[in-house]
């Protein structure tokens, strides 16, 4: 079988693979960490679409003679995907609601909606409640895939916008302690979830910027993964100490730990944009 990527004969040799799946699955792999995603597939000249791929993936490859895949940056599908979304949205809502049936199907059936499942599946979750009526409004989630989308068109302005809130986040973190021993309860809780959502920010702009090759190879003096492995640990434990209302752990972890953690990676982006 022979295997081009993009019009150009591909340098893979086979070994235990013996299905198209298995074939696929390890190009996957292979063009994943260089920030590309696979966007059409064809087997002997012929396209396989998204509702035929599963069917075909336990094809033995001695029956295939060329396999011809497109594959496209991480980035410029997301943006085609989220300005798909913010389109379907848009007609969504216009829309009388005994059209809006025929609108949600046509997007579950999309390549946009595909990709996002697989790689921006908070946003493809949203979408689907929106769209099935039991979610967000469609102006207020084309609101949050507005700020997505500017993450992954500018990284670097977006991280710069974003430092104030960054500061003001840290600063509270290092207060927790003391709002929890006051009792000041839906302050920590505000608090947590702002953390939260500031810390998935950063972590999404740091996953744009490693889809490009440009993420720090070091953070605080570790190596950019081992970072990043500690800074979920301890949000964890965070988040597990205060379910069990150990107030006095959650309060150490939240000043000693992450508060500090959140800034050396906003620091840490921030030089990279």
């Amino acid at each position: 079988m022979d295997i081009f990527i993009n019009e150009k004969p591909a340098d893979i040799t086979l070994d235990t693979e013996k299905t198209f799946g298995d074939v696929l699955s390890g190009i996957e792999q292979w063009i994943s960490p260089t920030g590309n995603r696979i966007q059409k597939i064809s087997i002997d000249g012929t396209a396989v679409s998204g509702e035929t791929l599963a069917r075909i993936f336990e094809k033995n490859i001695s029956g295939i003679k060329r396999l011809d895949i497109e594959v496209s940056p991480f980035r410029e599908l997301a943006i085609e995907a989220l300005v798909d979304l913010i389109n379907t949205c848009a007609v969504f809502a216009d829309a009388p609601f005994e059209g809006r049936t025929e609108i949600s199907d046509t997007w579950e059936k999309s390549a946009a909606a595909r990709f996002l499942q697989t790689d921006i599946s908070d946003i493809c979750d949203l979408a689907g409640l929106t769209l099935s009526g039991e979610g967000l409004s469609p102006g207020d989630l084309s609101i949050l895939i507005e700020e997505r989308l500017r993450e992954i068109v500018d990284p670097g302005r977006e991280t710069v916008s974003c430092e104030t809130v960054v500061e003001n986040v840290a600063g509270r973190m290092e207060e927790l302690p003391l709002d929890i021993q006051t009792g000041k309860d839906q302050r920590a809780a505000e608090t947590i979830q702002l953390f939260s959502r500031v810390g998935e920010k950063l972590f999404r702009i740091f996953f744009i910027y490693k889809s490009e090759g440009f993420s720090p190879e070091k953070i605080d003096d570790l190596p950019a993964g081992s970072f990043m492995d500690e800074f979920n640990s301890a949000l964890k434990e965070l988040i597990s100490a205060y379910e069990n209302r150990d107030t006095v752990l959650a309060g150490d972890i939240a000043e000693y730990e992450l508060a500090p953690r959140l800034l050396k990676l906003y620091s840490a982006l921030k030089d990279l944009a």
